[in-house]
């Protein structure tokens, strides 16, 4: 009788990374140090979300079609003294929620971006328009020869607002999570990813809309008929979007597209939030720099004292909050994937585990195809 060998077990590069995932841990390993710089920064983060989702929803309900928005960053509040703290760049910096925003119109993904292609938004996006400019008569002589101008200013507003949205959503999650790790009861990664995974889940119905006041009267932009919803429409196009695609950062390098520098695909991009290297760069108007001077001007105490105590202290917050903030989103990133799972990670049918690792090795070979910080996460 001959006897059949049996197949071999296909391993994956990081097994381990899977094996955690599959059993509901994540791919940001256990550790004091981690725990600590997770909860501050994410603690931080909170306060700059919502500061961010607060001056979003202003450009989008606001600022509706004004063309030149030189006070959007002001939420309403036009002060000389607040003109001089903008000046002095004594104020969060706004660009980098619209450099978010930006990624995520670009890259699309979801109910949104075709919605916004539809028969009835255009209808909803052209009555709005044509009640903002009745009186006019310059710009609607410029938009009826271009009429996908103000359209598609209509369309970048609606992600203004779906941003802001998700990160109000967000920001009330974080604070609970830091309420809870200050009461004791968040003590591992672990009670991290899944505070994250049980909070999407929660807000994963939470219906997408938005609508604009012209003169007294209310326009629906996006209506809550549209069913658009948070979790589907909001939440994973931004992890697609910034997590993992994103946008090359304009003033560190300069991508020639002729030579192929750039991907021919955007679904090849490879510049998000999971693969970027944290760096010491200071330059006005690069994304890690404008969100780490967010983070720091945040930072608990401590989660400061923390940083004070290795490397230079505090002459090189920017680094350590941007590496930190990385190994955030990792987390946030595992309480994503767990809860898109095909099946509980507590499951014992060896089907459902052969579908959950699957659906893991998916998401982790997104990572290691590329130049990304998975492995520094791990040490």
């Amino acid at each position: 009788m001959t006897i059949k060998p049996l197949s071999p077990i296909v391993t994956h590069p990081f097994e381990s990374i899977v094996q955690r995932l599959s059993v509901g841990d994540g791919l940001l390993p256990e550790s004091e140090t981690n725990l600590l710089e997770v909860m501050g920064i994410l603690e931080s983060y909170g306060h700059v979300i919502r500061a961010y989702e607060i001056n979003l929803r202003y450009i989008a309900d606001q600022q509706f079609l004004v063309l030149f928005p030189f006070f959007k960053y002001m939420n309403g509040d036009v002060t000389w003294a607040r003109l001089l703290q903008h000046w002095q760049h004594n104020r969060i910096n706004y660009e980098f929620a619209e450099y978010c925003m930006k990624g995520m119109m670009y890259h699309g993904g979801g109910g949104l971006d075709a919605y916004l292609d539809t028969p009835e938004f255009i209808a909803l996006a052209n009555r709005a328009i044509a009640a903002k400019t009745k009186t006019n008569f310059l710009v609607q002589g410029f938009n009826a020869l271009s009429p996908d101008f103000l359209l598609e200013q209509v369309r970048q507003l609606c992600y203004y607002r779906v941003l802001g949205q998700f990160w109000d959503v967000m920001a009330d999650l974080f604070f609970n999570l830091a309420d809870r790790y200050h009461q004791g009861k968040i003590t591992s990664i672990r009670d991290v990813i899944h505070f994250v995974k049980d909070g999407l889940v929660a807000a994963a119905a939470v219906p997408i809309y938005y609508s604009v006041d012209i003169e007294g009267e209310s326009y629906d932009i996006i209506p809550k008929s549209a069913g658009l919803t948070f979790l589907v429409d909001a939440a994973i196009p931004y992890v697609e979007s910034v997590f993992f695609r994103s946008l090359p950062f304009m003033g560190i390098l300069s991508y020639n597209a002729q030579a192929q520098q750039l991907p021919a695909e955007q679904s090849e991009f490879v510049y998000g939030v999971l693969y970027a290297d944290p760096i010491p760069a200071g330059s006005a108007g690069v994304p890690p720099s404008l969100l780490a001077r967010d983070l720091i001007r945040h930072m608990p105490d401590y989660l400061l004292n923390h940083y004070r105590t290795f490397s230079r202290g505090e002459t090189d917050l920017s680094v350590k909050s941007i590496t930190s903030f990385q190994k955030s989103m990792f987390c946030v990133t595992s309480g994503a994937m767990i809860g898109l799972a095909p099946h509980s990670t507590d499951s014992n049918d060896p089907k459902d585990k052969a579908e959950n690792r699957q659906h893991f090795v998916a998401w982790v070979d997104r990572l290691i195809n590329s130049q990304s910080q998975l492995e520094e996460v791990q040490k």
